[in-house]
Order: structure tokens, then C-alpha cells, then sequence
């Protein structure tokens, strides 16, 4: 029996997108017995300051000592990598990195590496993404450094208040409208591919459709934690995978 390599889950951010996480690693694995899933160290923690009232408000302590704390105490614990299924809270990721001696596999680097190999240089992403990330310049530094521009909704308001419904009550019929005409409207204006950039949005992105490719960082992270464990997993669309 191949022995898995253990990956630390810096969760909480939100619960349920952390869930969605963990049911697409389990998903994805071809398993013939318990022994052949990825172990894994689970912290979720929703008590992480808020990122939107850190980053968008102004109002919050930093989330990033947090976030740091958890990623040591995941390291003692014995995870071998870490993961953290929120685009938004990457933006602390220097905090991660300088605590902790173990790999730490950057969600939107990976995604962005990802959309360069789908797209030619010069290209346009559309991004569904919390307006936090646009401020920072997350995904557009990323996407610079690929010879990739990007394209936001007209209305980020409408897109973080979305983003805070679904926190709230989860996803609605509502919230897939407003992101498909999000990503038809980003299309129109050139978008050669559409990151979805929020992993609220991930519980609902297998729904969208589009003429160009849809790239969900957290599948992204999914394939990326499956293959940093040593798993055998099947390359499929991660987002229908349930646990069971």
C-alpha cells in the first residue's frame, strides 16, 4: 500500500466551501478501500477575522496571525503541505509561508499558471471573484506575470453582497442568474476564459456554462492536493463530485 502524504486544511473561510473542499478530494479518488483517500488535517475555523472587513471596510483586525497560527498548529500536527480553500484570504499567504517549513499550495498561482496554458498571451480573463481580490491586485499581478489581462463585473457590489448571501443561506437559484449573466456579460466584452475566483461561487459554478473555458480554482486545488498526497484520482470535473 502506497503511504499518502497528510495535507493541513486551513478552513473556515467560508464552512461550506471548505465541505465542498473536501467532497470533491474524496470524490475524485479511485478508491478500493478506505486506505486509498488522502488523510487529512482539518482545521475550520470560522473565527478567522473577516477578510471583507479587513481588505474592503477597513474596519477588522488582519486575519493574517490567524491564519499563521493555524498553519503552525497544522504543522505540528504533522500535516506535510498545506491548502487553503479561499481566494481572498491568499492575500495573507506571506503570513503562511514565513511560519511554517512545508509547502504551501498556492490556490490563484496555480490557477492562473493554469489559464496560461488554456488561453494565448495577450488574452482577457473574466473573473467572478470577491471585490477584495481586485483591490489587492491578486489575480491581476498573477495574470500580468502570464501576459494575461482581466476583465471584473460592471457591479462588484452586486457581486460581494452575493458573495455574503451565500455565507448566509447559501446558494439560490437567484445567485446562479446573477452569476450567469456575470459570466455571458464577460464574455461579451472578450473574456477568453472565466476564473471563478470565490469558493462561494464554487458550490454553484458546475451550473454555469460558457463558449470559453470555466476554470474553478478550487478544482484547481483539488488536482493539486490529490496529486501532492500521491492519490490515484480521476482527472474529471471535480465540482459534480459528492462524498458518500
Amino acid at each position: 500500500m502506497t503511504k499518502l502524504r497528510r495535507i493541513g486544511v486551513l478552513g473556515g473561510m467560508g464552512p461550506e466551501a471548505t465541505v465542498a473542499l473536501l467532497q470533491r478530494v474524496q470524490g475524485a479518488i479511485l478508491a478500493r478501500d478506505d486506505a486509498d483517500h488522502v488523510p487529512l488535517l482539518v482545521d475550520l475555523n470560522p473565527q478567522v477575522p473577516s477578510r471583507i472587513k479587513h481588505l474592503i471596510e477597513k474596519t477588522g483586525p488582519s486575519p493574517g496571525p490567524v491564519i499563521a497560527d493555524m498553519a503552525a498548529r497544522l504543522e505540528t500536527a504533522g500535516a506535510e503541505a498545506l491548502i487553503l480553500p479561499c481566494n481572498t484570504a491568499h492575500h495573507y499567504a506571506g503570513f503562511i509561508t514565513d511560519r511554517v517549513a512545508i509547502p504551501f499550495l498556492n490556490m490563484p498561482q496555480m490557477t492562473c499558471d493554469a489559464l496560461a496554458g488554456l488561453v494565448l498571451s495577450g488574452s482577457h480573463i473574466g473573473i467572478l471573484a470577491s471585490p477584495a481580490t481586485n483591490q489587492t491586485g491578486l489575480f491581476q499581478d498573477l495574470l500580468s506575470d502570464e501576459g494575461l489581462s482581466t476583465l471584473w463585473p460592471n457591479d462588484e457590489d452586486i457581486v460581494l453582497a452575493t458573495i455574503q448571501k451565500i455565507k448566509t443561506i447559501g446558494p439560490t437559484a437567484d445567485d446562479l442568474a446573477l452569476l450567469q449573466k456575470a459570466t455571458d456579460d464577460l464574455v461579451d466584452r472578450g473574456a477568453a476564459a472565466i476564473l471563478i475566483g470565490c469558493t462561494e461561487f464554487s458550490l454553484i459554478s458546475s451550473k454555469l456554462s460558457a463558449p470559453v473555458p470555466i476554470v474553478d480554482a478550487l478544482d484547481v486545488l483539488v488536482k493539486a492536493t490529490l496529486a501532492f498526497s500521491g492519490a490515484t484520482f480521476s482527472d474529471h470535473d471535480y465540482r459534480n463530485a459528492a462524498s458518500g
